[in-house]
């Protein structure tokens, strides 16, 4: 779809608002220090080092592998919101690692349903300049001139240069990768991302986070915009007042930094622990690097496992609705749905009682079994006065009836295994979601 930019999804609570994204995925594929918590996973008493799957022959197309491959993540209430999955990433000036060369931002969106690292300018402090500027749109035909980035979501949008930096997380480094600078002012907004409306949430205060960690199925972020001039997406800039919408090869965009990484690159794991109804203070929490090529990263043998289309959606069948515009993310802070029947406040579901519900989940192209899922929405409002951060009964209104998000409410108590592109585990092609 031309139009239709499907990959950023976050929802902030305290802001009452639901950013469903709409970028234009990719699915180009490309080809320790452990946290100490027990979240046992759906098919307990499968051991990650010894599953048994007939779809893993141990490590995954002969990737190469490097022992730490795990990184902590954090639910708490730092990010001013509910569900707010964190982590903490070292931006560097590529290829000058020394004093004064690097910056790290803490408070990152570990999102799973977009691609890209996207950090907040003033998070860079004064590194952003000293970064390199990204030049040679498809368009321009001077090859010359800087590229910026228009990212849309259903309720807003960011917008910001795109630069090149050595993205570091936890022993991992991503070289040389284009990122988007959202909010540094360079160029003025086009009005073609300004008419897609709602806020603008380029800054980390409007956004709730430093910036967002986008690790999911794509390498890059907008297949569309590889063959079409797409408003509202990438532009070349003459000059800080006139910026041009244009193609950008995939080389240029921003991208997946774990699909980058020299070691375990095919895919990632969140693993959370499970909370009570009631909610928790606090969560913590691994991501690991890599599908299917370590013992710590094996899929297991009755793993769920649903394929994804180049977009990253998959459906979702609800009290009679299929739900084509769904995904398993962890940047979405809710279960975001339509359903008129529970009641609402400011979007979010407020039901007089928990409400136990059930919707099913099926791969993108119907092959494959498809699952009944339970889960539990609880009035939003009772939830956020208890003053803990980590929830998995909060839902919230979707407006459009194509989409059914399961967010981070989803992710407790699971392992939940994004498998980026074409990468290949074992017998199985990606791009796919396990869990």
């Amino acid at each position: 779809m031309n139009t239709l930019k499907k990959t950023l999804w976050v929802a902030t609570v305290a802001a009452t608002v639901i950013l469903a994204g709409c970028g234009g995925g990719g699915g180009d594929g490309q080809g320790n220090n452990s946290v100490s918590w027990n979240a046992t996973p759906d098919w307990v008493g499968n051991s990650p080092g010894n599953s048994g799957n007939s779809n893993n022959d141990g490590n995954s197309a002969g990737i190469k592998t490097e022992s730490d491959n795990t990184v902590p993540i954090r639910v708490d209430n730092s990010m001013g919101n509910l569900n707010m999955l964190s982590a903490s990433i070292t931006v560097c000036v590529p290829g000058q690692p020394g004093r004064g060369q690097c910056v790290t931002v803490d408070n990152m969106l570990v999102d799973t349903g977009s691609t890209g690292v996207r950090i907040a300018a003033s998070a860079l402090q004064s590194l952003n300049p000293k970064l390199l500027t990204q030049i040679g749109a498809l368009d321009d035909t001077t090859g010359a001139f800087p590229i910026a980035e228009c990212m849309p979501f259903a309720s807003g949008f960011t917008w910001g240069s795109v630069k090149r930096a050595d993205v570091k997380i936890g022993s991992r480094t991503a070289s040389n990768i284009p990122v988007q600078v959202m909010g540094d002012g360079a160029f003025t907004t086009p009005s073609d991302c300004i008419a897609h409306g709602g806020a603008d949430y380029s800054t980390a205060r409007s956004l709730g986070a430093n910036g967002i960690l986008g690790i999911g199925h794509g390498v890059h972020d907008s297949k569309n915009a590889l063959t079409t001039a797409i408003p509202g997406n990438y532009y070349y800039c003459p000059s800080a007042n006139s910026c041009v919408s244009t193609r950008v090869k995939a080389e240029k965009q921003v991208m997946n930094p774990v699909a980058a990484f020299s070691a375990d690159y095919n895919g990632t794991i969140i693993r959370l622990p499970a909370v009570p109804a009631s909610g928790q203070a606090s969560v913590t929490g691994e991501l690991i690097f890599g599908v299917g090529t370590q013992a710590n990263n094996a899929l297991p043998a009755d793993a769920n496992i649903f394929t994804v289309d180049t977009y990253g959606f998959l459906t979702t069948h609800y009290q009679g609705t299929a739900f084509n515009y769904s995904a398993i993310d962890s940047g979405t802070n809710v279960y975001a749905f339509s359903d008129s029947a529970i009641p609402t406040t400011s979007d979010f579901y407020t039901p007089a009682s928990a409400l136990d519900l059930s919707a099913t989940i099926e791969a993108s192209a119907g092959s494959g079994a498809p699952l009944a899922v339970p889960f539990q929405i609880e009035n939003a409002l009772n939830l956020a006065a208890t003053g803990n951060a980590a929830f998995n009964n909060v839902g919230a209104s979707m407006s459009s009836g194509r989409w059914f998000l399961w967010g981070l409410p989803f992710f407790y108590g699971r392992s939940v295994y994004t498998v980026i592109g074409d990468s290949k585990i074992g017998t199985l092609t990606g791009p796919f979601v396990a869990f």
